[in-house]
Order: structure tokens, then sequence, then C-alpha cells
């Protein structure tokens, strides 16, 4: 009987395990492989081993490395501004007023909205002809013919990355909102007896509090919008002229040029570059563990 019981945890777990070798495992397996394969569906007859071939063609691919800067400057300036505008939006939403659970829910509606539709919403509100972003612009004077956003490689990149921005300030707003409710208010409290002001009460109380709860966001954040794929490639597919493609959607794109063994290689280096992140993120998490403990 004593056998049976213990392995009672065991068929309960393995559902969870089944899936994540199905959905996780096996197809990071299948990338490695193919990586080191001519892996080009378009000439089957030469699909086989090659090392480190696609390594080294990747390493020396100028479009690769454009799409990593790419990526960086994606990741630094969609990110940091989600976390600014994010910060604001949990302190202002922290704040009694009436009304407020109806703009805590509306205030969701960009993070809850899947991405392809965001893609598709904002390519609308930046297009050339009947955009609405145009059409204020004109009516307010700033500009005097409707601009192609999209179309052009100086407005395409900066619209993608505006477009990323407002799609993550409601996680960091979430996020922060949650840490906010945990500071005790006691603490502003003997603040106020001290003679804080605002400023000293968000420097020497708030932040420190939110500490870790701006570090996890963080690395998440910046290892979702890294993987992004479905936002810029309904905005603009990685173009005009590759000015708005970042390694995922670089990745995407040379996958759907079946040129596999191409697209796996790059996507290992991704998720080497990415576990970097996702390291720091762990060491983080079963530190603070062993701090509960």
């Amino acid at each position: 009987m004593g056998r049976k019981k213990n392995v009672w945890p065991y068929l309960l777990v393995a559902p969870a395990l089944l899936t994540v070798l199905t959905v996780v495992f096996i197809p990071v397996v299948n990338a490695v492989s193919m990586s080191f394969q001519s892996y080009d569906l378009r000439r089957p007859s030469r699909i086989g081993f090659i090392g480190l071939g696609n390594y080294s063609e990747v390493l020396s691919d100028p479009l690769f490395w454009q799409a990593v800067w790419k990526t960086v400057v994606w990741v630094a300036v969609g990110v940091g501004f989600q976390f600014l505008f994010g910060f604001i939006l949990a302190l202002l939403l922290n704040r009694r007023f009436f009304g407020r659970g109806i703009v805590r829910s509306i205030s969701l509606i960009p993070w809850v909205t899947p991405g392809v539709l965001i893609g598709l919403m904002w390519r609308w509100i930046y297009d050339g002809s009947y955009g609405v972003l145009n059409d204020m612009l004109f009516r307010l004077g700033i500009i005097r013919d409707f601009v192609p956003f999209l179309a052009r490689g100086e407005t395409a990149f900066p619209a993608v990355i505006l477009t990323i921005i407002w799609q993550g300030i409601p996680f960091f707003a979430l996020m922060i909102l949650a840490g906010l409710q945990g500071i005790p208010e006691e603490l502003y409290d003997a603040a106020d007896v001290d003679g804080a002001n605002g400023v000293q009460k968000l420097f020497r109380i708030t932040i420190p509090s939110l500490k870790n709860v701006i570090f996890v966001t963080t690395l998440l954040r910046i290892i979702w919008v890294s993987n992004s794929v479905d936002v810029i490639f309904n905005l603009t597919e990685g173009g005009p002229a590759y000015a708005t493609q970042t390694l995922s959607v670089y990745v995407f794109n040379k996958g759907n040029t079946l040129n596999l063994g191409y697209a796996a290689t790059m996507s290992i280096l991704l998720a080497l570059m990415l576990s970097s992140v996702a390291v720091v993120y762990l060491r983080r998490i079963f530190r603070g563990q062993e701090g509960a403990r």
C-alpha cells in the first residue's frame, strides 16, 4: 500500500510534464538538430548535416546584426517607457477617486487585446490615406500632408515602438499597483510626521519598497518583448527595407521562406541571448524564496 501511495504525486504531475515535454522540450531539441543541418524545404534533396555551417553564415550576415541592434533598441526604448508610464498610471490608480474600479478595468484593455488585433488596429491608425493619427495631426495644423508612417524607414520603427509601449503599460501598472497596495500606510504616516514631501516619500519609501516587483516585472517584460512577433509583423512585416525587423521577426520571416535550418539557428542564438536574462530572473526568485525561509 505504501508504494501505491508514493506513486500518486508522480501521476498527478505527469500530465503537466507530458505537456511541457511535447510543447517545449521536443521542439527545442528539434530546433537544435535543424540548426546543424542544411534544412531548406525548397531544396529537399540537399537536406543534410553541415555542422556549424549555419552558425558561421548567420554570424557573417549583416541583416542578422542589424536585427540584433533593432532588438536592443526595441527592448530598451519599449520596456523603458512601458515602465515609466506604467509606474505613473499605477500611482494614479492607487489614489481614491470616483469610478476608480471602472478606470482600472478600462486601463487593462491594451494588455488583454490580442497582439494580432493590436497590430491591425494601429496599422489603420497609422495609415497614410485615411488613418486617424494623420487626420488629427492635419486638423491641428502639425502636418500639411498625410504621412505614410509605416512606409517610411525613419517613421516606421518609432511607430511600432509606440505601439508596443501602449500595449505594455497596463502590465507594469497592474504589477506595480499590486505592490503599492502592499506598502504599509504607517510608513507614509511616519514620513508625514517627519515633514517629508511627496518626492521624498516617493524615493525613500515607494520605490525602495517596490524594487523587487520592478526588477522581476522588468525582466519578464524584456523576455516577452524580445520574442514579440505579432505586433510588428501585422504592422509592417519587418519593413520597409528591414527598418522594423527585430531578431524574432527575422526568424519568422526566414522561416516563411522555408529555410528552416537558418531560422532555427537564429532562434537558438536568440534563446541563448535571452537565457542570460532568464538566469538573472531565476536567481532572484530563488534568492527570495531562501530569504522567506
